[in-house]
């Protein structure tokens, strides 16, 4: 099958019609103080030039509680963000392809335990027959440093080809690693195998337009929204600088499913809401409750993840806070079952089920650790010590 490029256009959705009803924050429970000093840091983190613009939104019990831009989506020229800006989400983006991989066994196409080869038969080449849907989502597949090249972005039986060329390091199953490119893009050859459709138009029909985001999330972005986008930096020197590959419009346009989403913040916290609420958004039923509990449950024990070097507490596309003394981007005051996942050196999105709470934190520029980790922290933990 020959993907084709997204070229259409997607209209925007007003705020009348987003799935989430606005209330304050005092009437869903948070303290506003420390909402003030979350307000606080970024507008701090703006001032010093550590990333142009932000873009934070909380809900809790299916309503939106606070939704807020700061600073610049771009620098030359110089650009306000706004509510409509859309960011990129880096791997956030693997999220939003894993629910495709959750949707085939939500309506009995595929089962977790099976192998992809059951699906794909060429891609048991190189001893890959026996690696099943939930090591691939949890990072245990044993080829993490693969990928496929440009080519593939609009040429689809190209993707899968070369996906069944990827080759083991190290034995399915024995070892826990983050596999930053390559687990999603088998994920999308997957859900194309078993669909016979694009896995971008797959997400958008089964995933994200029946939640209600059409207008906040993308993976594929069309041409008519490329002006919405932010631009992505990285720091240079006493500056920013824009990165050429990630604004570009092939890339906007290819929706790498590791990688290549667009959203607004209270695009991914309505996604979040969604499945603290056990896949139900509203009136909108998505998924069983089972199967969100499912994928969110800690799959990998305190594995220690090479990618990481950190236990990461794997689920079926997201991770889990745990109990370990450090972890990545949740927050190290979150609960234990809280989920979620980020976005290199720019971002985190994240729900805890005890408290009901979703939240999303993104910005756009791509600032490496330790500084980067630190402020997630930081920034996580803002929002649990407001919670009531």
């Amino acid at each position: 099958m020959t993907g084709m490029t997204l070229t259409r256009s997607v209209q925007s959705r007003d705020s009348a019609e987003f799935p989430l009803a606005t209330a304050t924050a005092s009437e869903l429970g948070f303290h506003e103080p420390a909402l003030g000093r979350l307000r606080g840091l970024i507008g701090k983190h703006i001032a010093e030039g550590r990333y142009p613009g932000a873009q934070i939104a909380l809900a809790r019990h299916g309503r939106l509680a606070l939704f807020e831009t700061f600073g610049r989506a771009a620098l030359e020229p110089a650009t306000a963000a706004d509510a409509r800006t859309l960011w990129l989400l880096f791997s956030n983006t693997k999220v939003v392809t894993a629910a495709g991989v959750w949707a085939l066994v939500e309506d009995g196409a595929i089962s977790f335990s099976d192998r992809i080869a059951d699906h794909i038969p060429e891609f048991a080449r190189h001893g890959k027959g026996e690696i099943t849907v939930a090591e691939l989502l949890s990072h245990r597949a044993g080829f993490p440093s693969q990928d496929v090249t440009p080519a593939t972005w609009d040429d689809h039986r190209e993707l899968r080809r070369q996906v069944c060329e990827f080759t083991l390091e190290w034995t399915p199953g024995s070892r826990l690693q983050y596999h930053p490119k390559s687990a999603l893009w088998t994920a999308a050859a997957l859900i194309e195998a078993i669909t016979g459709s694009d896995y971008r138009d797959f997400l958008r029909g089964r995933i994200i337009e029946p939640l209600g985001l059409g207008g906040d999330l993308f993976v594929g972005l069309p041409r008519a929204e490329h002006a919405r986008a932010s631009t992505i930096y990285e720091p240079d020197g006493d500056g920013q600088r824009a990165l050429q590959a990630e604004n570009s419009a092939p890339q906007r346009l290819a929706g790498i499913p590791s990688s290549g989403g667009y959203a607004t913040a209270r695009g991914m916290a309505a996604l979040y809401q969604m499945l603290v609420n056990g896949g139900t958004l509203g009136e909108r039923r998505l998924f069983s409750h089972r199967l969100i509990e499912f994928v969110t449950r800690n799959h990998t024990g305190d594995m220690f993840d090479h990618g990481m070097g950190m236990p990461m507490h794997r689920g079926l596309g997201v991770h889990v806070r745990g109990t370990t003394l450090k972890i990545r981007g949740l927050g190290s005051l979150a609960s234990p079952r809280t989920f979620g996942h980020g976005g290199v050196g720019s971002s985190y999105c994240w729900a805890d089920p005890e408290s009901g709470v979703s939240f999303a934190y993104i910005t756009n520029s791509k600032i490496p650790d330790p500084w980067h980790s630190r402020r997630l922290d930081l920034v996580a933990n803002l929002v649990h010590s407001a919670i009531e």
